[in-house]
């Protein structure tokens, strides 16, 4: 018989029913005190509002955040102002305060670096429905026309720019704002002040010259083949505009916008003239194309600084290929205050500004030192747009080799091996060999102020000397950086 088993004293100390009770006791009371505590959270970033998305603050002095996504809908909803900017980093070097002197009002900058329209649209959407606002001035990019990619859509802010609270828990649990109380109070001790004025303007902290503009155009004109390949079409850019512009030119007829196109410099141009001219044709339609859509409203204007010579050629106003510095958002303001009809856009001269922009782009020639000069080629009265354009030595300017021999009319045969390049007529035969000064016409030596030269695996030579020799009547005329090569039939 086996021995009778002892009862489990831990068992009938506590019943089943007393520990499951205890334990859903325990539960309750951390969800209760997380829901507290939560809400205390909410409550207290709603209190010190670092981003000053739900009111100013009167005790302490918040610093504006450098993420412009973030901070703008702050800004839009409880500055004061009449007056917004809106636009990409073209935008951001504009100063309120001449805004101010130029346009007539209190201004408040919402730009934001890398957008596209429809990130403008959500940000002028927001300040325009405070009903505060009375102008805009958009700066407007073929850029920003493009499609936004999935993962900056996903990570945009959106619960910063609609009217739904409940969805604000990303702003109240967001570990960045306490960061940027702490820095708020720190600056504020050490007696800096915010500074609305000069909120994300980048041009002291940037070099502008020739020579950082020469590298920019080398590194874009070798990337933007590859855009080429995924460029979209005009119709997409279009739906674009409509959605996002048009649409906010009909919803607030009584507010006025002035928009621009931005002054790239003539080598951005260039770069998508050479290596993805889709683009270059695609943004040539959709310049006239927009101002005929902007035209049928009263309160917009356009104003076009694209063509802008003394701006665009002047590589020194620019960190790269596309990006000038304050001046140049000084000069721009204060045309589009005096309503300057240099740059105002009509239905008289859209196509003559048009024409002026590919006349400059195909004219457009790049020294060694990055001086940039309008060389115009016309052969027979009529302009010839060589797509590639050095100059050496004292200017005299290199074209492709075999774009040469079509407009002369040449037959071209490449040696190889002695690398020379023979271009033949029905008169003349002109043999030129790569480092060598001298050239032979018929088998005669001529001498010559530059060699041929072999650059980005082309072959270039020197248009005007070519054509001299092939029997052509050449003449050359000069004005300031303006150059006309005139070459004749003999």
């Amino acid at each position: 018989m086996l021995p009778q088993q002892k009862p489990d004293f831990v068992a009938n100390l506590i019943p089943r029913s007393g520990f499951h009770s205890r334990s859903k006791r325990a539960v309750g009371y951390f969800v209760f005190f997380t829901v507290i505590l939560a809400a205390l959270m909410a409550l207290l970033i709603v209190f010190l509002d670092p981003l000053q998305f739900y009111h100013r603050s009167n005790w302490y002095t918040p610093v504006f955040s450098t993420q412009e996504r973030y901070q703008n809908p702050g800004l839009a909803k409880n500055y004061d102002y009449d007056t917004i900017i809106i636009g990409t980093s073209m935008t951001e070097n504009f100063l309120p305060s001449e805004v101010d002197k130029s346009l007539g009002g209190k201004t408040l900058k919402l730009s934001i670096e890398g957008s596209t329209v429809e990130e403008h649209y959500k940000i002028a959407r927001l300040a325009l429905k405070s009903g505060k606002v009375k102008k805009v001035l958009w700066g407007l990019d073929y850029f920003s026309l493009k499609d936004v990619a999935e993962e900056d859509k996903q990570n945009f802010p959106d619960y910063l720019y609609d009217d739904k609270w409940w969805n604000d828990y990303k702003y109240w649990y967001n570990s960045s704002v306490y960061t940027q109380f702490a820095v708020s109070l720190k600056k504020m001790y050490l007696g800096q002040d915010n500074d609305l004025e000069h909120l994300n303007n980048w041009n002291d902290e940037s070099v502008f010259s020739k020579a950082r503009v020469v590298k920019s155009y080398n590194d874009q004109s070798a990337s933007e083949a590859y855009f080429g390949l995924n460029e979209e079409d005009t119709p997409q850019l279009q739906q674009r505009f409509d959605t996002y512009i048009n649409q906010l030119l009909i919803d607030y007829p009584d507010v006025q916008f002035y928009f621009y196109y931005p002054p790239y410099s003539i080598m951005r141009q260039l770069a998508w003239y050479n290596t993805n001219p889709k683009r270059y044709n695609n943004q040539l339609e959709m310049r006239k194309w927009m101002f005929q859509q902007f035209e049928q409203h009263s309160n917009a204007r356009l104003y076009d600084f694209q063509s802008e010579a003394h701006w665009t050629f002047n590589l020194d106003l620019y960190k790269d290929i596309s990006h000038h510095n304050e001046q140049v958002n000084s000069w721009i303001v204060q045309a589009i205050g005096r309503d300057d009809s240099n740059y105002r856009v009509s239905a008289d001269n859209i196509d003559p500004l048009n024409n002026t922009l590919i006349s400059q782009t195909t004219s457009a020639t790049m020294d060694k030192l990055g001086n940039v000069y309008a060389y115009d080629i016309q052969i027979n009265a009529k302009s010839f747009p060589f797509t590639s354009r050095v100059t050496q030595g004292d200017g005299e300017l290199f074209v492709t080799a075999t774009e040469a021999a079509l407009a002369l009319g040449a037959t071209l045969t490449w040696d190889s091996v002695s690398k020379t390049a023979i271009l033949t007529n029905k008169q003349q035969k002109l043999e030129m060999t790569v480092g060598n000064i001298g050239a032979k016409v018929n088998g005669q030596e001529v001498p010559m102020t530059n060699p041929l030269l072999l650059t980005a695996g082309r072959t270039m030579l020197p248009i005007q000397f070519v054509a001299d020799q092939l029997g052509w009547k050449t003449t050359v005329h000069i004005a300031g950086a303006e150059y006309l090569l005139t070459i004749d039939s003999p």
